[in-house]
């Protein structure tokens, strides 16, 4: 059997299942190529040259029992890989740290162009924060994209940070990187001319629909309370005694644009576009939160 035909026979495995996606791949396709060419070594975008190359025996075979696992653990496969790639960078992962898949990381590819933040950074960029960290991906793309900033990378999981530690250390970026463990803002000095949160935004209910695959992520990482706002409350109420004078926050929120809007109805932020549209991450200037927005009492 050929490496293409594997592949859409593993596919349609994977859609007969009725596995769900978003880690990394949001189709059957695309998920056989990518557990298939790992399972190969091969990189993630060699199809085209090894499509036709003809699998042994025991290649099959392993290809079949890592599909099987794929569909009976209904873990991302990116946990089966233990790697990630996020803007064609790899990230070590695994169950202790959600899977990378942040749209910011669509900005940070275009910071050393003329990217989407450049009209709020520039020579005054020096500090930047990436709070809840995660597995680090983002403070290793800031890094990389910006070579003359500083970065701290914290998270509130001493779990993930174990995980954020091991991609600092995997891209060199030791000595620029920062990993810190923080409730929040609350171990961190700053002042900070950048702050990138990917915060805990799931909103209860959608918490609760959520399918396997997710729910195998630390909910840690994910629930944000009934109305998905609670970190994120916080977070701007204390956020500009951390932030310099011209500093911003870049926020995703996900779907949670309607409670985001319910909890902050006079707050001034720009929308900014990525590959999921224009409602998912937002900037805040400083001077925006100052003084802190009061969020709406109701949480419905």
């Amino acid at each position: 059997m050929k490496l293409i035909e594997a592949i859409e026979t593993h596919s349609a495995r994977l859609e007969e299942a009725g596995v769900s996606f978003g880690h990394g791949t949001d189709n059957a396709f695309d998920e056989a190529a990518w557990l298939l060419q790992w399972a190969l070594g091969l990189p993630p975008d060699a199809l085209d040259e090894h499509a036709e190359r003809e699998l042994t025996g025991d290649e099959a075979a392993a290809i079949t029992a890592l599909i099987a696992r794929r569909i009976a653990t209904r873990q991302p496969a990116a946990y089966l890989t233990r790697e990630a790639w996020l803007q064609g960078v790899p990230f070590y992962v695994d169950e202790r740290a959600i899977v990378p898949r942040s749209f910011i990381a669509e900005l940070l590819a275009d910071l050393d162009g003329n990217g989407t933040l450049d009209a709020w950074l520039g020579e005054h960029t020096y500090r930047v924060l990436d709070l809840c960290t995660g597995n680090g991906s983002l403070a290793v793309l800031a890094a990389m994209a910006y070579p003359d900033i500083t970065l701290d990378a914290a998270d509130l999981s001493a779990d993930a940070l174990a995980v954020a530690r091991i991609n600092v250390e995997r891209h060199g970026l030791a000595e620029r990187i920062a990993v810190i463990e923080s409730d929040g803002l609350r171990s961190l000095r700053g002042p900070y001319d950048l702050i990138l949160c990917n915060p805990p935004y799931v909103n209860a209910a959608a918490m609760a629909a959520l399918p396997a695959e997710y729910r195998a992520e630390p909910a840690l990482a994910l629930a944000g309370g009934e109305d998905g706002m609670d970190f994120i409350r916080t977070l701007l109420r204390d956020a500009p005694a951390c932030m310099t004078e011209h500093a911003v926050l870049v926020l995703e929120i996900g779907n949670e644009r309607e409670h985001f809007e319910r909890a902050f109805p006079t707050l001034e932020v720009a929308w900014l576009e990525t590959s999921a549209g224009d409602d998912q991450v937002l900037l805040i200037t400083r001077q925006a939160l100052t003084p802190a927005p009061a969020a709406a009492a109701s949480t419905r």
